[in-house]
């Protein structure tokens, strides 16, 4: 292994959020770069969360870090207990003394969002538990990790959400409480920026296009090596991207020693693979918000956005 293909070797890294999906992924990535990856959720091979899928756990991606080249730590945590947090952040300075990236991706709520209804329709307690899933655990996280990550100059926070700023800040995500839970991050991200500035540090927020996580791909009935199957039912899924496009996307941002340029931006994965020159797993350069925006005004090709 050379500095050129494990440019992060020697990094610490803690992706709060990396049962499966975009989190996953992500800390994948970073393995692969070789750092050493905390990986963290509620999903372990003892115990589920509130999501309910017993086919993903911390333990095995800590496992896949590993195998990716980097080394994989798993900590079970809930980021809506500062205690959980504390300790987990307390855990990383003595087994490490330092954090050099963060990324927020907690989230865990798909199963609480309804399109179609008013706020004064939809659930209550439902509404709050997204706010609290996406927005409270970073809020929480930020507060007890960063102490740890500006203590060394050139830190990276990521904000996983789903939308870019030039997206969600103009058009409603149809449910007023989803809409505020992936706005939060851009705006944290935009903040953190602000008050890392003096400590060298880098803030961003970071989405994903349309993804095809473990939990949307059972849902369409597909895996990921028959996916396109789906779009037979959905013909713009063909714009759809696996999990590593955004890994990569992550990993690039943190390997880049001018990283700073983008602090306070909101980036997507394919912005990103524009920059750096990074594909999707399949080679692709997918751009789904490209292809979602130019679908508002006419019928765009999927094959000028792949």
């Amino acid at each position: 292994m050379t500095t050129e293909t494990t440019p992060l070797r020697g990094r610490i890294c803690l992706v709060a959020g990396a049962t499966r999906g975009a989190g996953r992924a992500i800390a994948v990535q970073l393995g692969a770069a070789g750092a050493t990856v905390y990986v963290t959720g509620r999903t372990t091979r003892e115990k589920l969360s509130e999501v309910g899928r017993a086919t993903e756990t911390i333990e095995e991606t800590a496992e896949l870090v590993t195998a990716a080249g980097g080394e994989g730590v798993a900590v079970p945590t809930d980021h809506l207990e500062p205690e959980q947090v504390r300790a987990l952040v307390d855990r990383i300075d003595r087994d490490h003394g330092r954090l050099d990236v963060l990324v927020n991706d907690v989230w865990g709520g798909e199963h609480l969002v309804t399109f179609g209804k008013k706020t004064w329709e939809n659930d209550l307690a439902g509404g709050l538990r997204m706010l609290e899933l996406g927005v409270k655990t970073h809020a929480i996280t930020s507060h007890l990790a960063l102490p740890l990550l500006i203590r060394n100059p050139g830190g990276l926070v990521v904000e996983v959400t789903d939308g870019t700023a030039a997206y969600n800040t103009t058009r409603f995500r149809e449910n007023l409480y989803y809409d505020l839970t992936k706005n939060a991050p851009i705006r944290m991200a935009f903040g953190l920026a602000k008050e890392l500035e003096e400590f060298g540090g880098t803030a961003v927020a970071v989405t994903p296009g349309w993804l095809r996580s473990e939990q949307m791909l059972s849902g369409f009935g597909v895996t990921e090596e028959n996916w396109r199957d789906a779009t037979g039912k959905i013909p713009d899924f063909a714009v759809s991207e696996s999990p590593v496009y955004v890994g990569r996307a992550v990993a690039a941002l943190a390997a880049d020693p001018d990283r700073h340029r983008w602090t306070g931006r909101s980036l997507s994965s394919a912005d990103l693979a524009k920059e750096y020159g990074f594909t999707d797993a399949d080679g692709s350069r997918p751009d789904a918000w490209g292809f979602i925006v130019a679908g508002e005004t006419g019928k765009p090709d999927v094959a000028d956005y792949r």
